[in-house]
């Protein structure tokens, strides 16, 4: 037996990498999974869905609220207007990131279901598809 025909790559005393259980590539395009999670995992979308619809007409409205009050904010009224104003761009931009969310998530939905199984097809060695957005 040569050196290059033993386990290991030809080491000795070296075991060999064990085998990947899945022919599935990673959604990298990397190696093959090897991890334990399912073939047939999925992501919490509707979960993110439901938590952006909620919290996008909360932030939005956290965000009318404070800027009206900072607004009409007295010197010596306490929270002074600089905090209200801090608080409502905070707010802002909560908000915003719930909208962008809301469409990234709804998008995704609304994808059809062939170019879900391209992309698939992509890391496993097929053809590897362009796709839309």
């Amino acid at each position: 037996m040569r050196d290059n025909d033993q386990p290991g790559g030809g080491r000795p005393g070296r075991a060999a990498a064990p085998e990947p259980r899945s022919g599935f590539a990673a959604p990298g395009g990397g190696s093959p999974r090897t991890g334990t999670e399912p073939v047939t995992a999925r992501s919490p979308l509707r979960l993110r869905l439901l938590l952006s619809a909620v919290f996008l007409p909360l932030f939005a409205a956290a965000t009318a609220v404070l800027a009206v009050r900072a607004a009409h904010s007295g010197p010596g009224d306490s929270p002074g207007s600089g905090a209200l104003s801090v608080l409502a761009v905070i707010c802002g931009v909560l908000a915003l990131a719930a909208a962008l969310d809301l469409a990234v998530v709804t998008r995704r939905l609304r994808r059809a279901p062939g170019e879900r199984s391209r992309r698939l097809m992509r890391g496993s060695g097929g053809r590897p598809d362009r796709l839309s957005g």
